[in-house]
């Protein structure tokens, strides 16, 4: 029976937990799910998160101002002193996700940050960075920058998520281009092609890129957002992903209306 992965928000545990760059991983049995400490939940390959059936989707709610008080920085998010955005702005509020495919906490946000996507305004760009940070995260990095530059990027992602997390189809340590090459293929990948990219000079400068991004942004766990390259915010248990997105709403609010303080410590 298929499933829908974004209707796995309704029914996952309500504990969060978020990745850390520890590129060396221990047996899935070593650490129960949806533990939530960055150090510990990084040392350990994914965690299946449970799924509902499919057409049971939490409903998109329109964006509107706000709610509750600002946050404050250095308790809700951290400025970025020379921070730089992972792209070029023109002109919009860049929203740039560091996650990983491996990352169980990243499976779980997936969802809740889609639905967060929809309600936005023109004016904000949401970007999917690949966390590198070495080990069993390269590989997977290495696959999403290919799907990217092949075009397939934005309709393989929740599926990718699917195949290491649900399906268990693609393991999390050891995995190889050419199993990348099958799961792609699926989509109309050419093999060659994708095996092509996968090794290109071109997803170098990219796997770089994103590198030097995680590195000036102080990256030290996934899923973390990074607003316009100024502002870091990461996942808390007080009030996790939906307080992480609304952290998230005020500094775009406040950039718009040029009342954010980069220097603000």
């Amino acid at each position: 029976m298929k499933f829908r992965f974004a209707a796995m928000l309704l029914v996952m545990s309500p504990l969060l937990s978020a990745c850390g760059p520890d590129p060396t991983p221990v047996e899935p049995a070593a650490t129960p799910a949806a533990t939530s400490t960055a150090a510990t939940v990084g040392t350990q390959p994914a965690e299946t998160a449970p799924v509902a059936p499919e057409g049971s989707v939490a409903p998109v709610v329109p964006a509107g101002p706000p709610q509750g008080p600002a946050p404050v920085a250095g308790v809700d998010y951290t400025v970025i002193p020379n921070g730089q955005p992972y792209a070029p702005l023109n002109g919009q509020v860049e929203v740039a996700e560091v996650f990983g495919y491996t990352c169980g906490g990243c499976a779980q946000f997936e969802p809740v940050v889609q639905g967060w996507k929809k309600r936005q305004a023109a004016d904000v760009r949401f970007t999917p960075v690949p966390a590198a940070f070495g080990g069993y995260w390269l590989p997977y990095a290495r696959a999403f920058l290919a799907a990217e530059i092949l075009g397939v990027q934005e309709r393989t992602h929740e599926d990718m998520f699917r195949a290491v997390h649900v399906e268990r189809t693609l393991p999390v340590q050891g995995v190889t281009p050419e199993q990348f090459a099958e799961f792609y293929a699926k989509y109309g990948v050419d093999s060659k092609a994708f095996l092509d990219a996968y090794k290109s000079f071109g997803l170098e400068a990219r796997l770089n890129r994103a590198k030097q991004f995680a590195m000036r942004s102080s990256i030290e766990s996934t899923p973390t957002i990074v607003v316009n390259g100024q502002y870091k915010v990461e996942v808390s248990q007080e009030g996790g992903y939906e307080k992480m997105l609304n952290t998230v709403d005020h500094l775009v609010a406040q950039l718009r209306s040029g009342t954010a303080a980069a220097g603000q410590q």
